[in-house]
């Protein structure tokens, strides 16, 4: 059986409990059961039901806060910074995947030996940005043809 060592903090209650209730006993105010008329049952069964919807309402406040703080966060982050971007089976368990971390994106080789970087692929601003020269149909079939033709 594994034991833990107490904590300091719980050493030192259990000590100041040690030491209220050994001076309470050398005063000789010692609480015997026929000290005095026992309480009402219907207002202690009142106080501790009290008590108990006290602590529940108190921990459902504290749940229902916890999550509105994680979900408050995470509404406030820009999305996430890691993404698989593409993915491409390539059979026997072994694949490709384009993966974007913030502007980074890297080509990835995954198979039963492990996981690795393949390529470091142009930034995701760089790739997204139109070509210079911009060709409608009908001027790219006559550069075309005009390459075809001797």
């Amino acid at each position: 059986m594994n034991r833990t060592k107490p904590t300091g903090r719980v050493v030192r209650v259990c000590l100041f409990l040690l030491a209220t209730t050994g001076s309470t006993l050398a005063d000789g105010a010692v609480a015997s059961p026929s000290a005095g008329p026992l309480p009402d049952a219907g207002a202690s069964l009142l106080r501790v039901a009290g008590a108990l919807v006290f602590v529940v309402a108190f921990f459902l406040a504290g749940a229902w806060a916890f999550r509105r703080s994680q979900f408050l966060r995470m509404a406030g982050a820009k999305g996430p910074r890691l993404q698989v971007l593409d993915a491409r089976s390539l059979g026997n368990r072994q694949s490709l995947y384009v993966v974007g971390f913030e502007r980074q994106r890297l080509l990835i080789g995954a198979s039963p030996a492990g996981i690795q970087m393949l390529a470091q692929l142009p930034d995701a601003e760089e790739a997204a940005a139109p070509s210079p020269v911009s060709l409608s149909f009908t001027e790219a079939l006559q550069q075309a043809a005009a390459k075809r033709a001797p």
